[in-house]
């Protein structure tokens, strides 16, 4: 069994940078790149756009329940086999999919797919903070963070072109082989770097997540992170019906006014990776977050009073991800720094209440439709207004960890 703990190419002490991408991407790259073809595969299969639906549906709560299992399991059995068989069950599920014959077949591979690829989405972050030395892992994070926000972007437009000219099952096709070169990456130079293994092995999972959830300095972190960066998903949802019903824009244009928007998430977490070794982190984090507060009350603003433009819906909500983008690296370093005996637990615990928060603002948002902007714009502030109570939380408690900057 040697091979699930030792990397083949040892002698490494950290991982590689582009391998940590290549493993968080690989969760959020497969529940984007197959939005364009729904289309395709709903005739395929010869289902209502609605069933089809389900396939990005059920892979988000795929996503997102099972981040709660790969965290505590990593902190007891390491992170290189953890991850190893998370990808191996991401490969063979995204096999499956794109053999589907049905739409109940190509929703359960589509779950297995998700829970196969949370695996990175968890492991990424812990990784990171594992083998970050003091006063690196912000900088670490907001880089990681920087290059993995381009997979949503990017993600669609490439699905778009493969189901054009290959077919929607081209998609799986991608997907697997991107999942057997990260699982190869993995196998042949990520080193074990989670060093509170042998204490983590007498703990419980339940008694892991407890003991996280009874820290001031953990939940503040946690929500904060939630409630600042999820709630992104209120405008996401609610986006083409504000550009199309409200603004009179074609439908053509609505995949570049997203590209626009989401551009501000790696200007934030650059933003982040270059003043974080400077600037005391704390004030940083209360910073970054009311940069997105500031674009979310602008955005209430222009959306209660009738000011709604392309440029002022652009503007504030590119306003909004640059502050999501510079805050988000910092909170969730410092939650996953509480306690070095539960890294992986915390990433888990973090990575499942994102989710599930994005998931609340997008059901508030199609609850609430009569004016879709104004519905966004207040879900979107309410949400970071109790990012910033939990964050005061958080940092009056004690200043971010893992840093030498605090």
């Amino acid at each position: 069994m040697r091979w699930l703990t030792r990397p083949v190419l040892s002698g490494r002490v950290r991982a590689p940078f582009w391998l940590l991408v290549a493993v968080t991407a690989t969760g959020t790259l497969a529940m984007h790149i197959l939005v364009p073809v729904l289309p395709l595969a709903a005739q395929d299969l010869a289902v209502s756009p609605g069933r089809i639906q389900l396939a990005i549906t059920l892979y988000l709560v795929g996503i997102a329940g099972g981040q709660l299992l790969y965290g505590p399991v990593s902190d007891k059995f390491g992170r290189r086999p953890t991850l190893l068989v998370a990808l191996l069950l991401y490969v063979m599920a995204g096999a499956v999919a794109g053999l589907a014959t049905s739409i109940t077949m190509l929703v359960i591979a589509r779950v297995v797919q998700a829970v196969g690829g949370c695996g990175g989405l968890v492991l990424g972050r812990a990784i990171v903070r594992d083998s970050a030395a003091s006063g690196e892992a912000v900088s670490r994070m907001a880089l990681l963070t920087m290059v993995q926000s381009l997979a949503p972007g990017v993600g669609p437009a490439v699905g778009g072109f493969l189901g054009a000219w290959f077919g929607w099952r081209s998609i799986f096709v991608v997907l697997v082989g991107l999942g057997i070169f990260t699982l190869g990456g993995v196998w042949l130079a990520l080193p074990e770097t989670a060093a509170s293994r042998k204490a983590a092995r007498s703990g419980r999972m339940l008694g892991s997540y407890l003991r996280l959830l009874g820290s001031p300095v953990f939940c503040g972190y946690m929500f904060g992170g939630a409630f600042t960066s999820t709630s992104f998903y209120a405008y996401l949802t609610a986006s083409p019906f504000i550009f199309t019903q409200m603004l009179h824009r074609p439908a053509a244009e609505i995949g570049l006014y997203y590209l626009a928007v989401m551009g501000g998430v790696p200007m934030g977490s650059f933003m982040s990776n270059r003043l974080a070794p400077r600037v005391r982190l704390t004030s940083l984090l209360r910073a970054t977050s009311g940069i997105a507060v500031l674009g979310a009350v602008l955005f209430f603003v222009v959306s209660a009073t009738g000011m709604l433009s392309v440029a002022s819906v652009l503007g504030t909500m590119i306003i909004l991800s640059i502050g999501v983008g510079a805050s988000a690296p910092i909170a969730i370093t410092g939650a996953i720094s509480t306690d070095p005996q539960t890294i992986g637990a915390a990433a888990g615990l973090y990575g499942f209440v994102q989710m599930a928060n994005g998931a609340l603002c997008t059901l508030a948002v199609g609850f609430f439709s009569g004016n879709p902007a104004l519905t966004a714009a207040s879900v979107l502030l309410v949400s970071l207004l109790l990012g910033q109570c939990s964050f005061l939380l958080a940092t009056s408690s004690r200043p971010v960890a893992g840093t030498s900057r605090d």
